[in-house]
């Protein structure tokens, strides 16, 4: 009850007032830098005084000078005060060079293996002072809760249909083609739709038993089926395996293009008829008007932006 009595009697203005006079070291000068008349700034430390059971501040020789308890009470004094200037900074406005800020982003590994990269270096070097999570996105995640309870900002992925009750933010779209070893057999002769069913496919470890990706899910509703012999629940190691081996990568052409030029694999075109693949990143309403949300957004987009290649831009046109 005593603690709560006097809680009820500190108000952040008289913080400032104790901040200001302890640093100052001066009634008149606090006085000064607060713009208000001295004797309103003494009439405040006699409170402070009162409250802390402490003079604070005592005279020495010409000036004066904190005491322990006063000298205890700077850095906390200072820590109150910039906590409450954050406390509604974002609010009003986010500045990314001084901001601190950590951001919190699903993405699924699906991605151009350079986004993720580039986005990071872009936040860091614009916003040097925030933190950054990012966290894989699966088939299953609940990311629609994450988003809801604030662990997520954004998430970023593909979606056949994504969902109706989040904000979205269209980030590009991309044919889908195979990605094969150049010493496989149809780099050399091509191959039709039974010939590409019968390869040997691989494809991501499902996320729960009887779970099927988009590639397989378009198949089943023509009524095909492929022949995968190998899963893999890391999907950025693919293509290494690809290029050693009989293997097919069927992915985003803009995902498979990255790898033409550091490994032995080559695009091929798909003979079964696929719908575009559409990334995008979506979010919760709760972030929606977050000044950093949005910056973040920003910053997606325009990495996105970035990497887009100008022949899927047309073909998406």
């Amino acid at each position: 009850m005593k603690y709560v009595s006097m809680f009820d009697k500190i108000d952040l203005h008289l913080i400032r007032v104790l901040h200001t006079v302890l640093t100052e070291r001066s009634v008149s000068r606090a006085a000064l830098r607060l713009g208000m008349y001295q004797p309103a700034v003494s009439a405040s430390l006699k409170r402070l005084r009162e409250l802390a059971g402490d003079p604070l501040l005592v005279r020495s020789g010409s000036g004066m000078v904190p005491t322990v308890a006063g000298l205890r009470m700077i850095e906390p004094a200072a820590d109150i005060l910039r906590n409450a200037e954050m406390l509604f900074s974002d609010a009003r406005s986010f500045d990314p060079a001084t901001a601190h800020h950590t951001f919190s982003l699903a993405a699924s590994d699906y991605l151009d293996p350079l986004f993720l990269p580039q986005l990071v270096t872009q936040l860091k070097v614009q916003a040097p002072g925030c933190g950054i999570e990012i966290h894989p996105l699966s088939a299953d995640a609940d990311y629609r809760t994450q988003l809801a309870q604030g662990h997520y900002e954004v998430v970023i992925g593909n979606w056949p249909k994504p969902p109706d009750d989040l904000h979205l933010g269209r980030l590009f779209g991309d044919e889908v083609v195979s990605l094969v070893s150049t010493q496989h057999p149809a780099a050399r002769r091509g191959w039709d739709v039974e010939a590409w069913l019968a390869a040997e496919h691989i494809a991501p470890t499902p996320t729960h038993p009887g779970a099927r990706g988009v590639i397989d899910d378009h198949l089943a509703s023509q009524g095909l089926v492929r022949n995968i012999t190998a899963r893999c629940p890391h999907f950025g190691l693919i293509p290494a395996m690809v290029a050693g081996s009989l293997l097919v990568l069927t992915t985003g052409r803009q995902y498979a293009e990255r790898y033409t030029g550091v490994l032995p694999v080559q695009v091929l075109a798909c003979p079964v008829a696929f719908p575009r693949m559409m990334y995008y990143q979506l979010w919760h309403e709760r972030t929606h008007a977050s000044n950093a949300g949005r910056w973040l957004r920003e910053q997606i987009k325009g990495v996105a932006a970035s990497l887009r290649r100008p022949d899927a831009e047309a073909a998406a046109a």
